[in-house]
């Protein structure tokens, strides 16, 4: 998996990249109440806000990481918002996007740059 600074994970499945939160970022959230995923088939580019995240805490915003398309959602998150805090890295990915640039992806932080970048 790859990460950014804005605690986002990015793995490849195939021609697509799967995108979460990471541990740490829900661990700081705290209970997440909702989330509103982003539209199907949406061109996104870098730096967009495509997604929400309520929890009892604040409200934030998941960026787009890459340019690309939104492909799929994980509708599962709508119903259960709770399973960010209960699998980050597993069940509760977000969204799936194909990119236009797969190569864009060696500049994001390896696991153990990102423990660093945490700590």
């Amino acid at each position: 998996m790859k990460y950014t600074e804005e605690h986002e994970w990015l793995r490849v499945d195939g021609d697509l990249v799967v995108v979460g939160i990471s541990e740490h970022a829900a661990e700081q959230l705290g209970d997440v109440v909702f989330v509103e995923l982003p539209e199907l088939e949406t061109q996104v580019a870098r730096g967009d806000e495509i997604c929400v995240i309520e929890s009892v805490k604040a409200a934030s915003d998941i960026l787009a990481p890459l340019d690309g398309e939104i492909v799929e959602v994980n509708d599962a998150l709508i119903d259960n918002p709770s399973l960010v805090n209960a699998d980050a890295t597993g069940d509760a990915w977000f969204f799936k996007m194909k990119i236009d640039d797969m190569g864009a992806l060696d500049e994001f932080m390896t696991e153990d740059e990102y423990k660093d970048f945490i700590s």
